[in-house]
């Protein structure tokens, strides 16, 4: 693991896009900070840009440093999760503007997977983690789903947990309203 977390950073590191394992499904990432990384993310998934896209942190910390205001119930139902939870926050920060909702909104997600966790922690800024399909096309639930088309789109493809066959499932997914009320998407 420890070479793909060092090839890792040194991709995110010139803007690239990586091909990695989640606390979930297999994603595609790159620097949720650089716009045309994110572009990038949008042209190999042939997804339209409209369609925001989720990032992942490595705690509360830095969470805070992407949200315009974490709300106590967020907390709470972090503390709480028995799965990974995304929330969606109606107002984000110092994130790149294509990557955010028209609304202002952001889907976030603390990770708890050990590659992720070091990547982002030595990164030091959130990374986006979309589904390693091209739009429309079932998700992966292991490496040997992904299409060779994604596969060859991106600067590196992590090793680690490429044999994994436990087929992996995506996150719930909590939305918070700007009046601090909540629904849940998924």
């Amino acid at each position: 693991m420890i070479n793909d977390i060092e090839k890792s950073l040194e991709v995110l590191c010139s803007g690239g896009v990586i091909l990695y394992p989640t606390d979930t499904v297999w994603g595609i990432g790159c620097d949720a900070c650089n716009r045309t990384a994110v572009e990038r993310i949008y042209s190999i998934k042939l997804r339209n840009e409209a369609r925001s896209m989720l990032v992942l942190v490595d705690g509360m910390k830095m969470l805070s440093d992407y949200v315009e205001d974490v709300p106590d119930i967020a907390v709470k139902m972090i503390d709480e999760a028995e799965r990974p939870l995304t929330i969606i926050y109606p107002k984000s920060k110092n994130l790149s503007d294509n990557l955010v909702a028209d609304d202002g909104s952001i889907g976030i997600r603390i990770v708890n997977n050990p590659f992720c966790r070091q990547v982002i922690g030595a990164f030091g800024k959130p990374i986006v983690s979309t589904s390693a399909n091209i739009s429309g096309k079932p998700t992966p639930g292991v490496f040997d789903e992904v299409s060779d088309d994604i596969k060859a789109a991106v600067d590196y493809v992590v090793v680690w947990r490429q044999d994994d066959r436990n087929p992996a499932t995506a996150s719930s997914i909590i939305q918070i309203k700007t009046d601090g009320s909540y629904v849940k998407l998924r």
